[in-house]
C-alpha cells in the first residue's frame, strides 16, 4: 500500500517513520512524504516524525493519507513529567491547545478567558489558591510568556495528577508548554495588531458647590457650625472664575484622553530536519495610558521578548534540547500618584493652575516669581497648591520629574533524553536543568517644585490676584536615582527513569522514578523557597479499557524541624472505559465513555505562613526592671513557645471523573466531582492552652504553633463541547464551569453564641452586623439597644440601627453574623462559553463568562464618606428629615462615622455578573491566491474585548477607585505565513 504522510498544514513530511511491529517493518518516507509498504491489513501502524505527534492507525486498503500534527496540536497532552494521549487521561486533567485558541481568539494574556475552555479553573484550581505554574517544566511567572509562544496549557487538578510535583504542587499545577520546531521546510509567521483602549467609567464625585453645601449639612448634623457661607457656595457653584473658585475634576478631558492605543508585533521562525529542529519567537508590544497632560502624557509601557529553542537528535539513542528566553519590560511614569490623589483631593481645595494674566502688574514680588519660575505651564500658568497640598499629583505630573520601571528576565533550560532500550526494552532516561534570573529597579529624576497660593481681590469689578505665596522651591539635582532594586533567582532540576512497555497490544505498562527539585531566592527574604521530592509513578492499562495508576512523592520541607521534614504522599486512580464493554458495544450514540476514581493524601508546606515556626522566640525588647540603685535592665521575654512536633498539613481528597464522546464525536463531555480536606493547618491560639501560658506584664506568651485547623472543599466541574456542520456552517460550542463550596470544619473557638461560630461556615465568609434601617429620632434611639460600644460617641437620627443578636441590650462584635461568601478564591459558581461559526473563509467567535454566588463590601472611601473625605455621588441619597422614608444612605457626618462605616449587610452587594468577554471576526484569504509565491497564507481579523457586563451592580463592578480605569479594547490584526 502507498501512504502519503503530510502535516496538518498540507505539507509533505520527508523522513517520517512508519513502523509495523507485527510485520517487523520500519520504512521512511521520501522527499514527497510518500512510502510504499506491504503489511497485514488490520495491523497497527505507528507513524512518527521529528517534532510531530505520534499517530497509531490500523492498516486499511482505503487509507492513503495520514495527517500528523505538530507537537501538542493534536491528541497529546503534557502531564506530570510525561506526555499522554487525551483518551488515557484520568485523575482531573484538562488541556487547551493555544494554537487553536489564537486562530479564532487573539489574546495577549495566556489565561484570558480560560474559564470558558477549562472546567475547574476560575482564577484558581478547584478553589485552591497558590497553584504552581511551570513553564517548560521550570517554576516561572505566567506573565513571562506570551500566548503566541505557547503550544499548550495543561491544568492538573486532582491529587493523583499533581502528586509527582511534591509539596509546592499540592494546590494544583498549571503546565505551560511552549512551541517547538518540526522537521519540515522553514516557516515564518508574522502577526501584527493595533488597537485602542476605551475607559469604561470613572468614579463620580461631587462638584465644589454641592460638596460645600453637603459638608455644611454634615457639620450641622454633628452639632457644629457651618464652614462655608452661602455666598462662597454660590461662587464655587456658578463657575464665574474657576481659578478663584476652583471646581477640580480629575476625570475631565483637561487631564484624560478618551482612548489610548496598544500595538504589538510577533515573528515566529521554525523549521529543521530529523536531526535538528529550531523555533524562535520575537515579540514587541507597547501601550499608552489615559493620562494626557504634563509629563504624564508620555506614560507608556513596552515589552520585548525573544524566545528560542533547539532540539537535536545526537544519535539513535540520545537527544538533547536547549531553550532560552529574554524578556525586557520598561514602564515610563511620573513621580506622582494621580489616581490615588483623585480619590482624596476635594474639588474646592485649590486651583491646579494659576493664570498669570490675573496678577496685578504692580505686584513686583509676584512678577519676580513668574520670571524665576522653572515651570511656567504653556507660558501662562504657575502651578497651584497650598501648604497642605504642595505635593499634589497635578503639579507633580507637570514638574515632579519622571520615573522608569525596568524589568529584565532571563530564562534558560536544557535537557537530555537517553533511550536505554539496549539495556532494557522500554527504558529511557530524561533530565532537565533550568536557571532563571529576574531583576527590576526604578530609575527616576525627582524634582522639587514650587506651588503658589493666590490671594484674590476684586478691583473695579474684575477678579485680580492681590498677592502670591510661594510654597517650596524649584530645584532639580539632575541626578538619576536608582531605587526599589529587586532580584530573584530560580534553580530547577529533574532527572527521571522512564519505562514503557506494551505486550500484544493488550497490556500496557508505564512507570517513572523521578528526582525533582527547585530553589528560589528573592532579595530581601532570608530563606529561599525550596521544593525537593522523589516521585514514583506506576501505571497499567488493559486494552485501554481498565486503568490503574499510582503516583506518589517522598517530599522534603525545610519549614519544619529536623526529624519532621520528610513525608510520603500516596495517590491512586482507577479508570474503566465502559464503552469497550460488550453491553455498550451496540450503542450507536456512545463513541467513548470512561469512568474514573482518584484519591490520595498530599503533604504540603504551602499553608505554613513562615519558616522556623517550630522554634520559640525569646527577646529582650520589651519589659525592664530596676536593679542596683535604679539602674535599668532589660528582661528576657517570651513571644512564642516551641513545638518540634509540628507536621506538614495534608490535602486528603477523593474525586470521581467522567469522560464521554457521543453521537459520532459530535458531543464531548468531561467532568469531576471532588471532596477535598485540608487538615493539620497551623494555629497559634490561647483557646487550647491554659491562661497562665500568657502573662500581661511582662508581656510573654508560651503558646506554640500546633496542627489544628481543618478545612473542607467540595465541588463539581465540567466541560461540554458540541461540534456540528449545519448547511455550510461549521458550529462549535463549548461550555465549562465549576461550582464549589468551602467549610471550616475545625477551629479553636471560645464563644458564647452558636451564630458566632466559624465552624461549618465558608472559608471566604464575610461577617458583620445586621442592619435594621435608620434611627428615626431620640425616642427610637432610647428604645433600641445601645450602640455606644461601636459608635465611639453619640448616635443620632439617620445613623444605621443594628439588630441585637444575643439580646444583651448592647451592639458590639458579639452581634456580628455570617453575611455571605466573598469569593476570594473564585466565585462559587463560575461558568464560561465559547462559540465559533465558520462559513467558507469567515470565522465568527464569541466568548462569555459568568460568576455568581459571591458578595463584596462597599467599604472604600468612595462609599464610606466621613470627616473631610471627598464626596461621591452616593451621598445624594443620604438620610435627612425630609428623606427619612426614602433614604438609602446614612446621615452625613464630619466626624469619624464609627457607627455607620463598619462591615454590615447595609454595605453588602452582590458581585454576580455576566461578561461578554470577546467577539472576533476573522477572514482567511484562499491559499490558491498565493500559489508558489513567497506569501503562503494571510488572515485578517477584528475583535473587541470586555465589551459588555450584565450585572445588578454593574456600576460598581466596572468602576476602579484609586487606580487606572477598566477599559474596552478594540483591535484589528493581520497574520501572514511565509
Amino acid at each position: 500500500m502507498e501512504l502519503a504522510i503530510r502535516a496538518n498544514s498540507n505539507e509533505p513530511i520527508p523522513d517520517a517513520t512508519v513502523t509495523s511491529e507485527q510485520d517487523d517493518i520500519v520504512v521512511l518516507t521520501d522527499g514527497e512524504g510518500l512510502v510504499n509498504l506491504e503489511v497485514t491489513l488490520g495491523t497497527p501502524l505507528v507513524v512518527t516524525a521529528a517534532g510531530y505527534e505520534t499517530r497509531v492507525i490500523l492498516a486499511q486498503a482505503e487509507v492513503s493519507e495520514i495527517v500528523l500534527f505538530p507537537f501538542l496540536s493534536g491528541d497529546e497532552v503534557v502531564t506530570a513529567f510525561r506526555t499522554q494521549n487525551k483518551s488515557d487521561l484520568i485523575g482531573g486533567v484538562s488541556s487547551v491547545n493555544m494554537r487553536g485558541v489564537l486562530d479564532e481568539n487573539f489574546i495577549t494574556y495566556p489565561l484570558d478567558g480560560m474559564e470558558a475552555f477549562v472546567g475547574g479553573f476560575h482564577g484558581n484550581i478547584w478553589g485552591n489558591n497558590n497553584y504552581l505554574t511551570l513553564v517548560d517544566g521550570v517554576p516561572r511567572d505566567i506573565t513571562s510568556v506570551m500566548p503566541t509562544e505557547i503550544a499548550q496549557l495543561t491544568f492538573l487538578k486532582g491529587v493523583n495528577a499533581v502528586a509527582l510535583y511534591g509539596s509546592r504542587g499540592a494546590k494544583g499545577v498549571l503546565l505551560v508548554t511552549t512551541k517547538r520546531g518540526v522537521a519540515n521546510n522553514q516557516t515564518v509567521n508574522v502577526r501584527s495588531n493595533i488597537g485602542v483602549h476605551v475607559p469604561k467609567s470613572y468614579p463620580r464625585y461631587l462638584g465644589s458647590g454641592e460638596y460645600m453645601s453637603l459638608f455644611n449639612e454634615a457639620r450641622t448634623n454633628d452639632g457644629l457650625s457651618p464652614l462655608y457661607s452661602d455666598e462662597e457656595i454660590y461662587n464655587y457653584a456658578s463657575g464665574i472664575n474657576p481659578y478663584r473658585y476652583p471646581n477640580l475634576d480629575f476625570f475631565s478631558d483637561e487631564y484624560l484622553q478618551r482612548a489610548y492605543t496598544r500595538q504589538d508585533a510577533t515573528m515566529e521562525i521554525s523549521g529543521g530536519n530529523k536531526i535538528t529542529r529550531y523555533y524562535t519567537n520575537v515579540g514587541y508590544w507597547s501601550e499608552g495610558s489615559a493620562l494626557n497632560f504634563g509629563q504624564a502624557a508620555n506614560n507608556a509601557n513596552e515589552r520585548l521578548n525573544v524566545r528560542g529553542n533547539v532540539d537535536v537528535n545526537i544519535n539513535e539513542f540520545l537527544t538533547a534540547k536547549v531553550d532560552a528566553a529574554a524578556i525586557f519590560y520598561n514602564g515610563r511614569g511620573i513621580n506622582a500618584d494621580y489616581w490615588g490623589g483623585s480619590t482624596t483631593i476635594r474639588p474646592n481645595r485649590f486651583s491646579p493652575l494659576i493664570p498669570i494674566d490675573f496678577l496685578a502688574p504692580e505686584d513686583e514680588v509676584a512678577m519676580s516669581y513668574v520670571q524665576s519660575a522653572q515651570h511656567l505651564i504653556d507660558g501662562r500658568y504657575l502651578l497651584g497648591g497650598t501648604q497642605l497640598d504642595q505635593n499634589n499629583p497635578i503639579a507633580g505630573s507637570y514638574a515632579g520629574g519622571s520615573s522608569r520601571y525596568n524589568s529584565r528576565q532571563f530564562q534558560f533550560n536544557a535537557g537530555v533524553n537517553a533511550d536505554l532500550r539496549n539495556v532494557v526494552e522500554g527504558l529511557s532516561f530524561s533530565s532537565l536543568f533550568g536557571l532563571d534570573y529576574a531583576t527590576s529597579y526604578n530609575l527616576s529624576f525627582v524634582n522639587n517644585y514650587a506651588v503658589f497660593q493666590p490671594s484674590w481681590t476684586n478691583f473695579d469689578g474684575r477678579d485680580e490676584i492681590a498677592s502670591l505665596t510661594r510654597i517650596g522651591q524649584d530645584a532639580s539635582s539632575r541626578t538619576q536615582n536608582i531605587s526599589d532594586s529587586w532580584f530573584r533567582q530560580t534553580l530547577s532540576f529533574s532527572g527521571q527513569l522512564n519505562y514503557e512497555k506494551s505486550i500484544g497490544n493488550k497490556h500496557h505498562f508505564s512507570s517513572m522514578l523521578i528526582a525533582n527539585g527547585f530553589q528560589t531566592g528573592t532579595s530581601g527574604i532570608y530563606h529561599k523557597v525550596n521544593n525537593t521530592n522523589l516521585g514514583l509513578q506506576v501505571g497499567y492499562n488493559y486494552k485501554s479499557k481498565y486503568y490503574v495508576d499510582f503516583s506518589s512523592a517522598m517530599i522534603h520541607s525545610t519549614m519544619l524541624a529536623p526529624g519532621n521534614r520528610q513525608a510520603f504522599s500516596p495517590t491512586g486512580s482507577l479508570g474503566w472505559r465502559l464503552s469497550e464493554e460488550d453491553f455498550m458495544a451496540s450503542s450507536s450514540a456512545v463513541n467513548d465513555l470512561m469512568l474514573s476514581v482518584s484519591g490520595g493524601i498530599l503533604h504540603t508546606d504551602l499553608d505554613i505562613p513562615g519558616f522556623y515556626l517550630y522554634e520559640g522566640i525569646y527577646t529582650d525588647e520589651g519589659s525592664w526592671y530596676e536593679w542596683r540603685d535604679g539602674l535599668n535592665n532589660t528582661a528576657t521575654d517570651v513571644r512564642r513557645g516551641q513545638n518540634y512536633e509540628l507536621n506538614l498539613p495534608k490535602r486528603e481528597e477523593i474525586s470521581i471523573g467522567l469522560n464521554a464522546t457521543l453521537f459520532n464525536k459530535m458531543l464531548t463531555f468531561n467532568g469531576s466531582y471532588f471532596v477535598s480536606r485540608m487538615t493539620g493547618l497551623f494555629l497559634q491560639d490561647n483557646n487550647i492552652y491554659p491562661s497562665y501560658f500568657v502573662t500581661g506584664w511582662p508581656i510573654s506568651s508560651w503558646i506554640p504553633y500546633v496542627n489544628y485547623n481543618n478545612d473542607l472543599r467540595t465541588g463539581i466541574d465540567f466541560q461540554l463541547n458540541f461540534s456540528k456542520r449545519v448547511g455550510q456552517i461549521d458550529w462549535n460550542l463549548g461550555v465549562s464551569g465549576i461550582y464549589y463550596d468551602t467549610r471550616a470544619t475545625k477551629r479553636s473557638e471560645n464563644i458564647e453564641f452558636d451564630y458566632l461560630s466559624r465552624i461549618g461556615k465558608p472559608l471566604d465568609g464575610l461577617w458583620g452586623l445586621q442592619s435594621d434601617g435608620f434611627f428615626r429620632g431620640l425616642e427610637d434611639i432610647a428604645n433600641s439597644p445601645s450602640q455606644e460600644a461601636i459608635a465611639g460617641g453619640e448616635v443620632r437620627a439617620g445613623d444605621i440601627k443594628y439588630i441585637d443578636q444575643n439580646g444583651d441590650g448592647i451592639i458590639n462584635a458579639q452581634d456580628e453574623i455570617y453575611l455571605g461568601r466573598g469569593g476570594w478564591s473564585g466565585a462559587p459558581l463560575t461558568m464560561g462559553f465559547n462559540l465559533s461559526a465558520k462559513y467558507k473563509n469567515f470565522t465568527f467567535f464569541v466568548l462569555g463568562t459568568s460568576r455568581t454566588g459571591a458578595y463584596a463590601m462597599k467599604n472604600s472611601n468612595y462609599f464610606w464618606v466621613k470627616a473631610d473625605d471627598k464626596y461621591s455621588e452616593v451621598v445624594r441619597d443620604r438620610w435627612t428629615e425630609a428623606t427619612s422614608e426614602t433614604a438609602t444612605y446614612p446621615r452625613l457626618t464630619a466626624l469619624s462615622g464609627a457607627n455607620n462605616y463598619r462591615n454590615s449587610d447595609f454595605w453588602l452587594y452582590s458581585t454576580n455578573r455576566f461578561d461578554l468577554s470577546r467577539v472576533q471576526v476573522s477572514y482567511s484569504f484562499p491559499t490558491r491566491l498565493f500559489g508558489e509565491r513567497f506569501l503562503k497564507g494571510l488572515d485578517v481579523y477584528a475583535n473587541g474585548a470586555n465589551l459588555l457586563t450584565i450585572a445588578p451592580n454593574r456600576d460598581i463592578l466596572e468602576m476602579n477607585i484609586g487606580i487606572a480605569p477598566q477599559t474596552r479594547f478594540y483591535n484589528v490584526g493581520v497574520k501572514a505565513k511565509f
